[in-house]
């Protein structure tokens, strides 16, 4: 019997070959099956946690920055020299919260 020539193969054999393959396809749909999707609901409002998470953690290093450069300029009476100075570290350290927050939830990149 040629396995190239479908026609000389027996009722029977075909009959078997298509139970394996709908066993083999059964099993992949069950190794791929995704996980269920939560409700839209849920979803939104974790990711809305999240976005506030990080825009408040931007906006308090600049306010911290912010109030220390104000408390130096009112000790010293460097105004304004000493607010513009930390608000731009605070900008810089709102930035760097935000990119180790948006980092922390994929993981560290490789190398790093």
């Amino acid at each position: 019997m040629s396995m190239s020539d479908p026609h000389s193969r027996s009722d029977a054999e075909l009959a078997a070959d298509h139970r394996k393959l709908q066993e083999r396809i059964a099993k992949l749909k069950a190794a791929t099956a995704e996980e269920p999707v939560p409700e839209q609901g849920q979803a939104s409002m974790q990711g809305m946690a999240k976005g506030l998470k990080i825009a408040s953690e931007f906006i308090a290093g600049i306010m911290v920055g912010g109030a220390i450069g104000y408390g130096i300029d009112r000790f010293f009476g460097t105004t304004p020299f000493g607010l513009i100075i930390f608000l731009m570290l605070g900008f810089a350290a709102g930035v760097l919260n935000v990119v180790r927050s948006a980092q922390g939830e994929t993981g560290p990149r490789p190398g790093a």
